[in-house]
């Protein structure tokens, strides 16, 4: 690992270049992960969209005989020990305050549940089916859903997600997607991600507005609600007619849709409520192919502690229509590892 501003010179020098790489950020913007032609790499394993470097892997992550999972009767994932409610309700408790203060009117707050899994990191992101997952193998794995951004023709899009319901409950779309308070928390990370986007761009536009997909997971289906944003790159990120991909990417950061709004002070205010570093949880990581740059944000994220335990990590919004016991089982559901 290196510094994240080593990665976001080599993201400029290298973007500029056409050569391709992948990349990592963590959430505090002080360490990152820098890979060129990460295709051939056996030191970290990743797919972006159609795109990723294990099928054919020298270490047969795909074809790991010893994978336990093909024992049906075995739990995927299993909770040890769920977040301590007490801890979480005096952590929601210092955000529900700054909420009231006006020092925030949407932030994000994550926790971490100890689990167990039958299986590696390296096959975890060899079944699961999201668009975006990375292993570092013996650190962590994220099969995230969320796109952070793709540039592509002078064109950045971004598509902030928000808002979570079991698929099985009755009316279960028609329920998010006239709930109050989940329309209030998108339209807000919506406003958010359109001023972040045009930092950048020349103009914005959202191009969809609170669309659903469906995600199957080990424990069932859910429905995830997400928008649409587009800007046109200002010509002055742009160098000899290349993007300076560092420089936009790090203008974004950290991402909206895992922080909050505004940025500055809600970043205090996840920092007393949560009292721990994030790491490359929420951070985010990307691909750019010489042409293309696509990347996520760093959730539905699974790491090995130094004692070897193992905790997934998950969050929700919160604004001033949140009810703690609520935002609690949310971050519950979101603890999964999605089905193949």
């Amino acid at each position: 690992m290196i510094k994240a501003s080593e990665v976001r010179e080599l993201m400029n020098r290298y973007g500029s270049e056409k050569v391709p790489f992948l990349f990592a950020i963590d959430f505090e913007l002080e360490r990152g992960i820098f890979e060129m032609n990460p295709l051939e790499s056996n030191n970290v394993f990743f797919r972006v969209g159609e795109v990723e470097n294990y099928s054919n892997s020298k270490q047969g992550i795909n074809n790991d005989q010893s994978d336990k999972s093909n024992n049906t009767n075995q739990e995927l994932l299993k909770i040890i020990t769920p977040p301590d409610k007490a801890e979480y309700k005096k952590s929601y408790d210092i955000v529900m305050a700054g909420l009231m203060r006006g020092d925030t009117y949407l932030i994000n707050l994550t926790t971490l549940t100890e689990i167990k899994t039958p299986l590696s990191f390296e096959q975890i992101i060899a079944r699961t089916n999201s668009p975006y997952a990375l292993c570092i193998p013996d650190n962590f794995v994220c099969f995230s859903p969320e796109r952070f951004v793709r540039i592509e023709n002078g064109i950045i899009t971004t598509c902030p997600m928000k808002g979570t319901i079991d698929a099985t409950i009755p009316g279960a779309e028609d329920k998010i997607m006239t709930d109050y308070k989940e329309i209030c928390e998108h339209n807000t990370i919506t406003d958010l991600l359109r001023n972040d986007i045009g930092a950048v761009s020349k103009r914005v536009w959202v191009e969809r507005f609170r669309y659903t997909d469906r995600i199957l997971t080990d424990r069932g289906e859910i429905i995830q609600v997400s928008s649409d944003i587009r800007g046109e790159i200002k010509d002055e990120f742009k160098c000899e007619s290349k993007e300076r991909l560092g420089d936009i990417i790090f203008s974004l950061l950290p991402a909206g849709s895992v922080s909050g709004a505004p940025k500055p002070s809600t970043l205090r205010l996840i920092s007393k409520a949560e009292g721990r570093a994030r790491g490359f949880y929420t951070g985010i990581f990307g691909y750019f192919d010489g042409e293309t740059l696509d990347s996520a944000v760093l959730i539905r994220f699974i790491e090995k502690s130094y004692d070897g335990k193992l905790y997934y990590r998950s969050g929700g919004g919160i604004t001033v229509n949140s009810n703690w016991e609520s935002e609690y089982d949310e971050v519950l559901k979101k603890v999964y590892i999605p089905a193949k």
